[in-house]
C-alpha cells in the first residue's frame, strides 16, 4: 500500500509570510560585534592657510621665548656690580620723602650701579620694611640685592679711617675723600677754625700738617670732616697728656708746636721706634751746637709745596741744609713713638747718621766716619727722590 506524503501545516495566526530580501541589504557585511557602524565620511585636507597661521603662530612663541630668556639674562646681569673688585666707598644720603626711583638714579650717577630700571624692578620684587633715612658708606661692589638690604636695614654705618704716621696732610686729604667725602667737604673743614686746646699754640696762618694724628680710627656714619678731625685732634690731646709731653718739650725750650716740628722730622728721617731716640739726640745735639739740622727730608717736602724737583741747594725755609733750625711748620704727621722720642732722646756723641740701602741706620760722631759709611752702604735710598 503506498502512503500519501502529509501536506506541510498551513500557518498559524503567529506566522508571518516570508518577505522577499533586498540583495543590497543581503549582501552587506554585519558589524563586528560592539563597534558601531559610523557613516562614511570624506577626509578633507588642510588648507595652505591653515597651515601658515600655524607657523605663524608658532614663530612668534619661538621668539617671545627667546626675548623672555634674553631680557631675564639681562636683567640677572644689571643687578650685578658695575665694579666688582673695588675697594672704594660711596656715600649716600636717604632722605624722608625719598623713593626707590630717586635713590637709584643717585646710586646710578655715582656708578654704583649699572641701571636703574633694573634697580626699581628688584626693589618692587624684594622690598620688604621699605628704605629707612640716614647716611650710608656703600661699597662699590656689592650687587644691587645686596645695596637694597643695607638701606632697609636702617643702621647707621661705622667705618674706619687710618691716617700713617708720617704722612702729610694732602695724605690725609686722599683717604677722606676715598671713603666718601667730597674734596670741597674736606678742604673746608682742613681750612676752618678749631676751638681746640691742642691747637693752641698752631700759628693761625698754617694748616694742620702735624696734626692729622697717626693712627686707626671709627667714625659712626653720618660724621662730617669737622667731626671727623675733632676727633683725632681729642686723641693726640690725650696721648699728649698721658705722656706729658708739653712739660718735656719745655724742659728742652721748645712750645708743643715747635716739640711737634721736631717730632715730624725725626718720623720721616726713621720709621722704626728703635732708631726714633737716637736721630732725636742728633739733631737736639746739632740745634744745641748751632749746625744745621741738613735733614733731607726737610728739603724735600719744601720741594713738594713749591711742585719743584728737591735738590740740596733748594731755596726754601724748609731746607735745614741751608738755613739753620726748625722748619716753619711739621713736615709730616707724627705718630706717638715720634713724639714721645723728640722729647726724650737717646744719651749719645751720635752727630751723623745714615739709613742705608739695607734698611739699617749707621751712626757716626765724626763727619769722615760718616761719608764712610754713606759710601759703603747707601746708594739707592741716598738718591733724591723725582718730583
Amino acid at each position: 500500500m503506498q502512503l500519501k506524503p502529509t501536506p506541510p501545516p498551513k500557518p498559524t495566526s503567529t506566522q508571518y509570510p516570508q518577505q522577499p530580501q533586498d540583495p543590497a541589504v543581503f549582501n552587506a557585511t554585519p558589524p563586528a560585534p560592539g563597534i558601531e557602524h559610523a557613516p562614511d565620511h570624506k577626509v578633507e585636507k588642510k588648507s595652505k592657510k591653515g597651515l601658515w597661521a600655524g607657523l605663524v603662530i608658532g614663530l612668534l612663541a619661538l621668539i617671545l621665548s627667546v626675548a623672555a630668556i634674553v631680557s631675564y639674562v639681562w636683567y640677572k646681569d644689571q643687578l650685578t656690580s658695575p665694579t666688582p673688585n673695588s675697594d672704594e666707598v660711596v656715600r649716600l644720603t636717604v632722605q624722608s620723602g625719598d623713593t626707590s626711583r630717586s635713590v637709584a638714579a643717585e646710586l646710578a650717577q655715582q656708578g654704583v650701579i649699572k641701571n636703574e630700571f633694573a634697580f626699581n624692578v628688584y626693589y618692587r620684587l624684594h622690598h620688604t620694611s621699605g628704605l629707612k633715612t640716614g647716611i650710608y658708606n656703600i661699597e662699590r661692589n656689592l650687587s644691587v640685592g645686596e645695596i637694597v638690604a643695607h638701606l632697609e636695614d636702617g643702621e647707621p654705618d661705622e667705618f674706619t679711617l687710618t691716617f700713617l704716621p708720617g704722612g702729610t696732610v694732602s695724605d690725609a686729604k686722599k683717604v677722606l675723600v676715598q671713603v666718601g667725602y667730597t674734596a670741597a667737604e674736606v678742604d673746608e673743614a682742613m681750612n676752618a677754625n678749631y676751638d681746640h686746646p691742642l691747637l693752641e699754640e698752631k700759628p693761625t696762618n698754617v694748616d694742620l700738617e702735624g696734626y692729622i694724628y697717626g693712627d686707626t680710627y671709627n667714625f659712626f656714619s653720618g660724621s662730617s670732616v669737622k667731626d671727623v678731625l675733632t676727633r683725632i685732634f681729642d686723641h693726640m690731646q690725650e696721648d699728649i697728656e698721658a705722656n706729658n709731653l708739653r712739660q718735656a718739650y719745655a724742659a728742652r725750650d721748645m712750645t708743643l708746636y715747635e716739640g711737634i716740628i721736631f717730632a715730624s722730622i725725626v718720623q720721616s728721617e726713621v720709621p722704626d721706634k728703635e732708631d726714633m731716640p737716637v736721630v732725636s739726640q742728633v739733631f737736639h745735639k746739632r740745634l744745641a751746637t748751632d749746625m744745621q739740622l741738613g735733614s733731607d727730608v726737610t728739603f724735600i717736602y719744601g720741594a713738594r709745596k713749591l711742585g719743584v724737583a728737591p735738590s740740596v741747594d733748594l731755596d726754601s725755609p724748609y731746607n735745614t741744609r741751608t738755613v739753620k733750625g726748625l722748619t716753619p711748620t711739621p713736615v709730616s704727621n707724627p705718630g706717638l713713638d715720634a713724639l714721645v722720642a723728640g722729647a726724650n732722646p737717646s744719651d749719645t756723641d751720635y752727630l751723623y747718621f745714615v739709613a742705608g740701602d739695607d734698611g739699617v741706620t749707621r751712626y757716626s760722631a765724626t763727619l769722615a766716619e760718616h761719608e764712610r759709611l754713606t759710601r759703603e752702604t747707601c746708594s739707592r735710598n741716598c738718591m733724591l727722590p723725582p718730583q
